[in-house]
Formats: C-alpha cells, sequence, structure tokens
C-alpha cells in the first residue's frame, strides 16, 4: 500500500508489523528528493503510475509526477519520475492543490485540483492529458517540468477531490464544498486532443484549452447519511463504490446506481472533534486491494486554538472484511504528516 505524507511517499507492507519504507523522500530532507502526494493512480501496466508532484512550487508550477516504479518487496522498492503534468489554474498558483488522478482505457489521464478550498470561487478543475505523457520532462533546479497536452472538461468543481474511472466514456468526481458537493458523474465522448477536432476549441480565463461540451449529473447527494464531504471514490470490487467524508470520519458504501447500502466506518458513539481526533481517524485518500481490502489514508483532523484542520498525528488504517462485514480498522502507521492518498501496488513475482 503507497501513501504520501509530509510530502514523502511510503510503502507499506501488509503482513504486521507493516514494515514502512520511504520510497520517495521529500526535497526538505534530500536535496535529490521530489515532494509528492495526494491520489496514487497505476497504469494497466502495473508499473507506472501517476501521484501528485509539487516540488518547489510555485516554481516550477506544481502538478503531477508519472513514476515508473520497480522492485518486489518493501524495502527494495524504487520510483522513478519520467514524465510531469502541469496545467494553468483558476486562483493563484500558490495556493491550488492537485489531488485526483484516474486513467481512461486508452491511455489518456485524468486529474482534478482542489481550488479553492475552504472560502471564495468555486473553482477546482477536472482536466483530460494526451500521451506522450513524458513530452517536454526534464529537471530543473527548482523541480521538475513538462509539456504535455490538454484539456479542461470542468473548471468549477468545489474542492474537487478523488477520481474513479468506470470506462472511456464514465468517470465520477467528487466535491466536498458548495453547491456542487456530490459525488458526480461525467460522461464522454471526452476530448481526445487539445484543439477543436479533438473536442476541445474553447479556452478560459487562463487561455488554457477548454472542452467545447460538459455533461455531468449528481450521482450521489451529499447530506444524507452523513456523507458530509464527498472526498475520495473508490470501487468495492463487486460493482459498487466506497466514498469517505473525511470532515466527520465516515466511509459509506453505495450500489452500482448510487444508492447508499451501509457505513463501513464511523467514530464510535460520542466521541466528537477537538485537542485529538476520532479514534478511529478522519479518512480523505482510500483504496481497495485486489482481496477486497479497504485501505484509508487518516489525515488527523483536530480542532485547537489555531482552528480545524489536519494535527500531526495522521493514519493509515485498513478495513478487512469477513463474510461481508467490515471489521474494526486496524492501524498499519501513524504519527504521519497529511496522510492524504492511497495507491495499491500489487507486486509480481516471476
Amino acid at each position: 500500500v503507497l501513501n504520501g505524507e509530509g510530502n514523502n511517499l511510503n510503502a507499506f507492507a501488509l503482513r504486521p508489523p507493516f514494515t514502512k519504507q520511504a520510497v520517495i523522500t521529500n526535497r526538505k530532507a534530500d536535496p535529490k528528493g521530489l515532494d509528492v502526494n495526494a491520489q496514487l493512480c497505476f497504469f494497466p501496466d502495473g508499473k507506472r503510475f501517476i501521484a501528485g508532484e509539487d516540488t518547489g512550487q510555485p516554481d516550477p508550477i506544481q502538478g503531477w509526477g508519472i513514476f515508473k516504479m520497480s522492485g518486489s518487496k518493501v524495502g527494495k522498492l524504487r520510483a522513478t519520475e519520467i514524465g510531469k503534468l502541469q496545467p494553468t489554474y483558476q486562483g493563484a498558483s500558490d495556493s491550488a492543490e492537485n489531488y485526483g488522478c484516474g486513467i481512461l482505457p486508452d491511455g489518456r489521464v485524468l486529474t482534478t485540483d482542489i481550488g479553492n478550498q475552504a472560502a471564495g470561487p468555486i473553482d477546482g478543475q477536472l482536466i483530460v492529458w494526451f500521451p506522450p505523457l513524458t513530452a517536454g520532462f526534464r529537471t530543473v533546479a527548482k523541480g521538475t517540468v513538462g509539456r504535455v497536452r490538454y484539456c479542461k472538461i470542468d473548471i468549477a468543481i468545489g474542492t474537487a477531490g478523488g477520481i474513479a474511472v468506470v470506462n472511456d466514456n464514465t468517470v465520477y468526481v467528487t466535491s466536498a464544498r458548495g453547491d456542487t458537493t456530490g459525488v458526480w458523474r461525467y460522461q464522454g465522448p471526452f476530448p481526445t486532443s487539445d484543439n477543436a477536432a479533438g473536442g476541445c476549441s474553447k479556452c478560459d480565463s487562463t487561455g488554457a484549452p477548454m472542452a467545447d461540451t460538459l455533461t455531468k449529473e449528481l450521482f450521489i447527494r451529499a447530506g444524507e447519511h452523513e456523507l458530509s464531504t464527498p472526498n475520495a471514490i473508490a470501487p468495492t470490487g463487486f460493482g459498487g463504490w466506497y466514498v469517505s467524508s473525511v470532515i466527520n470520519g465516515f466511509i459509506n458504501e453505495y450500489d452500482a446506481n448510487g444508492e447508499f447500502v451501509r457505513t463501513v466506518l464511523s467514530p464510535p458513539a460520542g466521541e466528537s472533534l477537538g485537542e485529538k481526533s476520532f479514534s478511529t481517524g478522519t479518512p480523505l485518500g482510500i483504496g481497495v486491494g485486489p482481496d477486497g481490502t479497504l485501505y484509508y489514508a487518516d489525515i488527523g483532523i483536530v480542532i485547537n486554538s489555531q482552528g480545524i484542520g489536519p494535527g500531526s498525528e495522521g493514519t493509515v488504517r485498513r478495513i478487512r472484511f469477513v463474510d461481508g462485514e467490515p471489521q474494526p480498522p486496524e492501524l498499519m502507521g501513524r504519527g504521519l504528516a497529511f496522510p492524504d492518498g492511497i495507491g495499491i501496488y500489487v507486486l509480481r513475482r516471476k
């Protein structure tokens, strides 16, 4: 299980004591390191993946790295950056945050950036990127840059979050703020290039290419069954969906039609946020392993004199299922700084 925290990329073994390896170390701790975070998505080859990469932001501007993984054991893993995705942002470049990722079956890539997180205009974005994803990639003094072509699909998502891909023409995106709060279903066809021939003849306020059409509908409504802030979405493995709500510590399960099935994680009765977070955590990023185990990144939200936000005790946890029933969460890693995304690396031994 991979997780970005403290701008490091960590890998956790699945058996106790859940050995942890820093696959990529942040730039502050290592002059040759990279700052990695957000949702992690593997390509079909099982080796290349996407993760947020914002080393040196805002110069060079933050974005997403394309990495290649090698190794077959925690402690021996290595990730090398081979590409960089960098869009324009609606707000100031130093406040935009990269988060979601998804890979369409034909090799195009999707990303979301959060936009304004707590106040101000609704300006999170959904973007489609076109191969080659290594175009223009190079290392500069303060970080890495690339020149991958893209087209913006939507530029008005409130605190845009995780992405789940169904097929070339259907994807789901979470939104956690404002009038757009909920899980949205986007229907293609999506642009195939950054020009009129590919369905991308418009421009946004930054001058970046934008899709001619936008087709989306609300798939899961927020505010019901304690789904306060839909932050991430992941397939259950049997046709349905898990959706996290970080602010109140919930993960709900929904069926293929977006209908509520059950709650699989909630804080114990009587607990509330304060100087300490919920004992079961505040789940942001989620991911599901091949065996159906649910993993979540708990950013450890607390309320103190500085306000409400992540504390210093983030965790990574898992929920296993026995006879279909969710078991109490197991702690895999603790004392983590803003662990915000989950990725599942399936080791393939010869």
